[in-house]
């Protein structure tokens, strides 16, 4: 099964979410990860939805969504010409000599410290999925206490827009 990365402007609207999330369930398709957030027009949210599957899958995917009225446009993003990021906040235990070991981690992942506990930290980490999840193994054995990721957003890179 092959990974797909779509780029959906939708109008701002209450209940547009739930609609889009609907459409994958009732289909029976999976969402491995769903952003949202509203555009430099605030009249407009773009959903960045990642789905498995193969091109028929795909295409019965933009098919539904283009049926909903909600929806402005849709574009498969092509990985070659693209930006993909996530963020994610990760707690950490780093109480004594562990301390200074953490923040060396974070420091070579180009993550931020955001919060100092008396017996952890939270790093702020943005970029591809592999360089997470490479920060993620190597904070393991110090305990990592809570972690959330907040899913990939994608954007075309150059003059091209989603409009």
């Amino acid at each position: 099964m092959k990974r797909y990365v779509i780029s959906v402007l939708v109008e701002n609207h209450s209940g547009v979410l739930s609609r889009v999330s609907g459409l994958f369930s009732r289909r029976g398709y999976n969402i491995d990860s769903l952003t949202v957030g509203v555009t430099e027009k605030s009249e407009r949210s773009r959903m960045t939805i990642v789905v498995r599957g193969d091109e028929y899958i795909l295409e019965q995917i933009e098919k539904q969504l283009a049926k909903l009225v909600e929806v402005v446009s849709i574009r498969q993003c092509d990985p070659s010409a693209t930006v993909v990021r996530e963020l994610a906040l990760i707690k950490v235990s780093a109480v004594g000599t562990s301390r200074v070991g953490v923040i060396e981690t974070a420091n070579i992942f180009r993550a931020r410290i955001v919060d100092v506990g008396t017996e952890s930290l939270v790093i702020e980490a943005t970029g591809s999925e592999e360089k997470i999840a490479g920060l993620i193994k190597l904070l393991e054995p110090f305990g990592i206490l809570e972690l959330v990721r907040t899913g990939l957003t994608a954007m075309e890179r150059g003059q091209t827009v989603l409009e």
